[in-house]
């Protein structure tokens, strides 16, 4: 069998062989309860601690900010969780007389986006069907593949009480409404999974108040963790389970998982001190990659990511090769040596349906029937990207062929 050439790193990375030490090592030597007075205990807490130092460096916060959870769904769901709890629990104290009842009528108000990951969009659909808030997706342009910060700031009401998207701009407009109108009290959100290990992410700048860290994007194990601006003082979080006192009670009922906290630790720090070198790779890598691609596809290449004044994840190329028989999924389960998917792995059900994303973006539906997501990865070559044009290239004059 020829050796295949990975381009999925959007949808997991391996985790680094210094990730993999250190997870080791935890396994052997910190494999006590955190919550104890022994060696094996205390070595447990100290790694754990430290691991939280270096999440929240990566990411601009401070140690105390950081939540550890098994991952970016449960992160998101707690977000999501709090902010009609808050609500909640506003609205009660407003009817006692011990706070403003401003904006604590009917039911909390979710602004999320058309382009959300699903453990956004189907927690949101949820509490909605359940009666639990009122939920406004606002649609990304068609011309910038972005949400509009005017479209965001039409959708606020006096009841709205989280806002999901991270984009500086509008962070800084709700901030600013936040300001203005005493009363209000908008929490905002950014699901940073795919951006960690590939730019600058810092959530002070951004101005959010909660940011999801997910740590098989970054080279880390499949743990994750959620950032908090001042957990339970400066912005409210309400834990989903209920059970021992672990992560200061935001996240109890389970002992904490300290070799996988260990990994992400270790991966957040590598992150730290090289994301400019990784950055520089990926950019040049993909830059390369679209380059052959329009050498040997011309005008058959279209790139569905390409938009005027927007900012691309340095190692994504979005691309559909044009013909009515090169599908993406069918061009994939053709291919010899690429690995890759049409889009999110998590979406992994949803069949031979084009990306309901690109077509939120304005692509076409043939197009959009023919993406590829190729996401190149810290280790990617220049040599495997030759390997991957050229195996596309003999894919495509294959099904043709075939046709």
């Amino acid at each position: 069998m020829p050796h295949r050439i990975y381009m999925d790193y959007n949808a997991t990375t391996p985790p680094e062989p210094e990730v993999i030490k250190a997870v080791t090592e935890a396994l052997q030597e910190a494999w006590g309860n955190p919550s104890s007075n022994y060696i094996a205990g205390a070595k447990a807490k100290a790694i754990i601690n430290h691991s939280r130092e270096n999440v929240a460096r990566m990411v601009g916060g401070k140690a105390e900010d950081i939540i550890f959870t098994s991952g970016g769904t449960e992160a998101n769901n707690l977000v999501l969780h709090t902010a009609v709890e808050h609500f909640r629990k506003n609205c009660r104290a407003a009817e006692q007389g011990e706070a403003h009842s401003n904006g604590c009528t009917g039911l909390p108000h979710i602004i999320i986006s058309n382009v959300e990951h699903d453990s956004v969009r189907l927690v949101a659909e949820h509490l909605q069907r359940d009666g639990k808030a009122d939920v406004t997706s606002v649609p990304v342009s068609k011309t910038t593949a972005r949400v509009e910060v005017e479209d965001v700031i039409a959708a606020v009401r006096p009841n709205t009480s989280i806002m999901v998207r991270g984009d500086r701009e509008i962070c800084q407009r709700i901030k600013s409404l936040n300001k203005q109108h005493e009363r209000l009290r908008i929490l905002l959100h950014t699901d940073a999974a795919q951006a960690l290990g590939k730019i600058r992410v810092d959530a002070c700048e951004l101005g959010v108040d909660y940011l999801t860290i997910v740590g098989h994007k970054f080279y880390a194990p499949r743990i994750g963790a959620l950032y908090v601006n001042g957990p339970g003082t400066r912005t409210p979080l309400y834990p989903m389970l209920f059970g021992g006192g672990q992560e200061r009670n935001f996240r109890p009922g389970y002992t904490e998982n300290t070799p996988m906290i260990a990994g992400l630790g270790k991966a957040a720090e590598l992150v730290t001190s090289n994301l400019s070198d990784y950055e520089s790779h990926m950019r040049s890598t993909k830059l390369y990659l679209e380059e052959r691609l329009r050498a040997v596809f011309k005008d058959r290449i279209r790139f569905n990511s390409h938009y005027p004044g927007s900012d691309n994840l340095p190692n994504t190329c979005n691309v559909s090769i044009l013909g009515p028989t090169l599908q993406g999924w069918r061009v994939l389960s053709n291919c010899r040596r690429l690995l890759a998917s049409v889009g999110a792995a998590c979406h992994s059900g949803s069949g031979n349906r084009p990306s309901h994303i690109l077509l939120s973006c304005g692509v076409p539906s043939e197009v959009a029937a023919n993406a590829l997501r190729l996401s190149v990865g810290r280790g990617t070559t220049k040599e495997d990207v030759d390997i991957v044009v050229e195996d596309l290239r003999e894919t495509v004059q294959l099904l043709e062929e075939m046709n």
